[in-house]
């Protein structure tokens, strides 16, 4: 059965988008609690790919871990990692394939480091995928305030060569961009 959280964004889809296939060594930084993006991920990739599972929050890790042990998960590994403070992340540079970036925008203060700090770990032609909310759907997401416009990121993203690819609604209530290193 499909996590719930694929109703508001089908990790699918973006994969489809990006071309995730096996054998790549992919990263989802601020990973969060289910592994939203993770556990579909390392299906993908298989047991010649890698998934790195990046939080700072060392119960959510703890979290991905457990569900690891359990379903038998070999190619998932934990990394704890405050991704704003750019080069502490335990991932070899010029070294992925892809990362992803889910909802972690409207909660970071320096979302240019974020970017600085993906772009570092991707090897040329790498993607980064970063899927943001575009809209409030009650309860749920941030305050309208705190919502990151696409453009803010474009700007980063390109200061840190990485090129827009794509665009795209990610669902009603996130909007999804696709950036390649060149």
């Amino acid at each position: 059965m499909p996590h719930a959280g694929v109703a508001l964004i089908d990790p699918r889809v973006i994969f489809d988008k990006v071309g995730l296939a096996r054998g790549m060594r992919v990263a989802d930084l601020g990973c969060g609690r289910t592994g939203h993006f993770v556990f579909p991920a390392a299906k993908v990739v298989g047991d010649t790919g890698v998934v790195y599972a990046v939080d700072i929050m060392k119960d959510v890790l703890e979290n991905i871990r457990n569900r690891v042990r359990s379903e038998g998960y070999d190619n998932v590994q934990t990394v704890w990692s405050d991704v704003e403070s750019v080069g502490k992340t335990s991932i070899p540079i010029n070294s992925l394939d892809g990362c992803f970036i889910v909802n972690v925008f409207f909660m970071v203060k320096n979302k240019a480091a974020v970017i600085r700090e993906a772009a570092r770990i991707l090897k040329s032609g790498g993607f980064l995928s970063i899927v943001e909310w575009a809209k409030k759907l009650g309860p749920l997401g941030p305050a309208e305030g705190s919502m990151v416009p696409p453009e803010t990121l474009i700007a980063a993203a390109k200061e840190n060569q990485l090129a827009l690819v794509e665009n795209f609604p990610a669902g009603d209530y996130h909007y999804c961009l696709i950036f390649k290193k060149v």
